[in-house]
Formats: C-alpha cells, structure tokens, sequence
C-alpha cells in the first residue's frame, strides 16, 4: 500500500463502512487495488450478494487507488459509479480488483472487477473520482 492510502485508513473511524461490510484491503497503488469482501453478512433476503454490497467493495477500492493517485494533501471523491451484475454467489468471499482507466490531474477512472472463489466474474463497474484540495 501506499504510504498516503495506508495513512488514510488507518485515521478512519474504526466503526465505518468498510469494516461493518468485513472489507479487506489487500493491496493500494494508484494503477490497482485489491480487496476481498464475506458473502456472509451482506446478502439480500434470497440469501445471495447484495448488488449494494458488490458497490460498496467496487467504489471502496476505486476511491482507495483514487486516494493513492491523488497525493499529500488531497482528496479523492467518487462522482459516478455504474455497476453490471453477471452472476451471483452465495457463499465464499468475493476478490475484487480495481484498475486505473485514467488518472489526471483532475480525476481518475477505474474499472473494477469483482469475482468469487472459483474465478468467475460476478460483477463488473466503473468509478470515476474528481480529486481535489482536502480541506
């Protein structure tokens, strides 16, 4: 990880959304992060993957690498999430995998993927993040 992102986690709240969903972070850089997230505990009355839940994880490491690429100082903010659902999942844990689109000075883009235990594809998404001054 980053040393700006490894920073930025570690003064979060320790009651946010990312440890209410069980995320964790694998790896930060501002071309790719990598995270896991439990099926367990985020699932929809038919016992499968929350769609939410698959946005959350998306959208949390696109803004991580987003807050890698941004720097000292600054602030990354997501402004547009789209997310497609492929196939759904019951149990296990999920691997997601953001990827750098573009990274400006004004913004960043990722596509993200999310995929079970066996590999397979269950979501696909992109975020785009405007960076900015933190104030």
């Amino acid at each position: 990880m980053t040393d700006t992102s490894l920073a930025a986690l570690q003064h979060m709240p320790k009651d946010n959304l990312i440890s209410r969903m069980g995320i964790e972070i694998v790896s930060i850089t501002a071309p790719q992060a990598i995270g896991t997230m439990p099926v367990e505990g985020n699932t929809q009355p038919y016992g499968l993957l929350h769609g939410g839940a698959s946005a959350v994880l998306a959208e949390t490491l696109g803004s991580l690498a987003a807050m890698a690429h941004a720097g000292e100082g600054r602030m990354a903010v997501g402004v547009d999430l789209n997310i497609t659902h492929h196939r759904s999942v019951r149990e296990g844990l999920v691997t997601g995998t953001a990827t750098a689109l573009h990274l400006g000075r004004t913004t960043a883009s990722y596509a993200i993927s999310l995929a079970d235990q066996d590999n397979h594809i269950i979501a696909t998404a992109r975020l785009t993040c405007v960076l900015k001054t933190h104030s």
